[in-house]
């Protein structure tokens, strides 16, 4: 821990104990070309947690929360402690490979207009995560996404969009958005911007951090040099919840960042989505026989259900 850091990393977690640790571990094993601070915010884990990360890390920065704040009001308040040039913002279920947090930094200086950065991710057998970065939403890319395209050819970029198709995550390019498990930017944009959106408890708010950010005049960009494991998705494990924050979170951002006529026809598609999704994967499961898309059905099924909790959004 430095006196005057270049980068204050941040990190929030949530029931993710062992991960945590290890992703606390990865931070000092492997960054050790720049000066950094580590705050952590504990959103009221079950898991003792905070206890474990006081215990083996007793001079970072701990906060621990007695209510769960959501991922973008822990953060933003992780944030007003933050003494770094640089702010870097990283999920508890990572791990920092091959000096990743150095890596990073040194393409932050070497493309200082960008002001914002992102690197590669991968998954926990090492293979490609493609999670680190995506295009903005378009009415096209919801309706390949309501119709199955998207699933069915991953590696088109025209059916694929928003997930920049099939590009491998292996040059530097510039993104609409850099996600928020490993997303640096610079402390006086951060502030600028006000930090996230408090609106989005959990998931959206690094894309509209970084929708806000491109319309100040920040150009998002990522590096494969500065490379991360996420393994994704530990802090939530029921996945109709998981779905139903994110369909609230992509209403929230269409209702935030497009304009009216758009907003009418992406939320006219968006209300119907789980009865497409239902349609498509039972003539699926017809064909195939395969069980887990008839889980699947019984999954969109609730989320339609549901509906009322995420068609007016957050």
């Amino acid at each position: 821990m430095s006196e005057n850091p270049e980068v204050s990393i941040i990190v929030v977690s949530f029931n993710t104990k062992e991960m945590t640790l290890e992703c606390l571990r990865s931070v000092y094993e492997q960054t050790t070309q720049v000066s950094f601070e580590l705050i952590v915010v504990d959103n009221a884990s079950q898991d003792q947690s905070a206890e474990a990360i006081a215990s083996e890390f007793p001079h970072l920065n701990l906060i621990a929360s007695e209510d769960n704040l959501g991922f973008a009001a822990a953060n933003n308040l992780a944030a007003t402690k933050a003494s770094g040039e640089y702010v870097l913002l990283l999920n508890p279920d990572t791990l920092v490979l091959d000096h990743a947090i150095d890596k990073i930094l040194a393409f932050a200086k070497s493309s200082p207009d960008a002001r914002l950065w992102g690197g590669r991710t991968l998954f926990g057998d090492r293979s490609l995560n493609p999670t680190s970065c995506w295009h903005q939403m378009t009415i096209w890319s919801l309706f390949c996404y309501a119709t199955g395209l998207s699933g069915m050819f991953p590696e088109s970029g025209l059916f694929n969009s928003e997930g920049y198709g099939g590009w491998k995550r292996d040059t530097v390019q510039e993104v609409d958005i850099v996600t928020g498990c490993f997303l640096l930017i610079t402390t006086s944009l951060w502030r600028q911007l006000d930090g996230f959106d408090r609106r989005f408890f959990m998931y959206g708010e690094d894309a509209d951090l970084c929708l806000r950010a491109k319309k100040a005049g920040a150009s998002p960009i990522i590096t494969p040099e500065a490379t991360i494991v996420h393994y994704g998705g530990q802090s939530e494990k029921i996945v109709t919840d998981k779905m139903v924050r994110l369909l609230t979170a992509k209403v929230t951002l269409m209702r935030t960042h497009w304009g009216t006529l758009r907003k009418i026809f992406g939320l006219a598609i968006y209300s119907l989505l789980p009865l497409s999704k239902i349609v498509t994967l039972w003539l699926f499961s017809l064909v195939s026989g395969n069980k887990s898309r008839k889980t699947n059905v019984e999954t969109w099924r609730e989320i339609w259900q549901r509906r009322r909790e995420w068609i007016v959004g957050f």
